[in-house]
């Protein structure tokens, strides 16, 4: 079976660490779907404009085909694994890899639910979806968009396995100088986005380093950050 590529997500997101672990988690982050060539026609996008959120099946185009450990390979290079230690759980108790969200798997693909901020149908690079809460990385590959139906893919009462744990995490207190606001020219909606994203502590579940400095891109700036043991997120200003 052959799988075309239809578009890519445009994202604040240049690399994996610090996306949320979660569609529709930071609804604050934006992003624009572009339409690949062949596919950049406003026909396709008929009676799209009646819907509040989409379904976006994507490629984890950014998963090393070494895996985090020596057993959860890509597919693509070696066997792959049945197994997977959910970083949620600390890295250290298995899974079933179908029994997970994470990226290794037989086949690299993700699903996630994204609400629909704006449709522009005659940009300069055709038909474009803007989409609020994605947890994709700048230029992730889509493989198809399809319509959130409410009535039948909604379920609030499901049950969420050994996620439930870990939901009622509680968020990290986040401190922003205020000489980062005037040193970095960002929207108001990316400081908010920022904000939210550090809030839920985008370390590994088995970092606690107080003294440890982790930095991530976000909108084209290589931020840098400390947590301390009580809970306090410090953005740190650039050396």
């Amino acid at each position: 079976m052959e799988c075309k590529i239809i578009a890519h997500i445009k994202t604040d997101f240049d690399t994996k660490f610090g996306v949320p672990r979660q569609a529709g988690l930071v609804p604050e982050l934006e992003g624009s779907i572009v339409f690949e060539p062949d596919y950049r026609t406003a026909e396709a996008l008929r009676g799209l404009e009646g819907y509040s959120h989409l379904w976006l099946i994507w490629v984890f185009s950014e998963v090393s085909s070494e895996g985090p450990a020596s057993d959860e390979a890509n597919s693509s290079t070696r066997s792959w694994s049945p197994t997977v230690r959910p970083p949620r759980l600390g890295g250290n108790k298995r899974m079933g890899v179908f029994a997970t969200r994470s990226p290794f798997r037989p086949n690299p693909i993700g699903l996630s639910c994204v609400e629909i901020a704006g449709i522009e149908l005659n940009s300069p690079q055709g038909p474009i979806i803007r989409v609020k809460g994605a947890d994709l990385t700048n230029g992730t590959p889509i493989l198809d968009i399809k319509p959130y139906l409410p009535f039948t893919d909604s379920h609030p009462d499901a049950r969420g396995g050994f996620t439930e744990q870990t939901k009622e995490q509680k968020p990290l207190t986040v401190v922003i100088p205020e000489e980062l606001y005037n040193l970095y020219i960002l929207k108001e909606e990316q400081w908010a986005a920022l904000r939210k994203v550090l809030s839920q502590d985008p370390r590994p579940h088995y970092h606690h380093d107080e003294d440890r400095i982790y930095g991530f891109m976000f909108a084209g700036i290589d931020f840098h950050f400390k947590v301390s043991d009580e809970g306090i997120l410090h953005l740190l200003m650039p050396n």
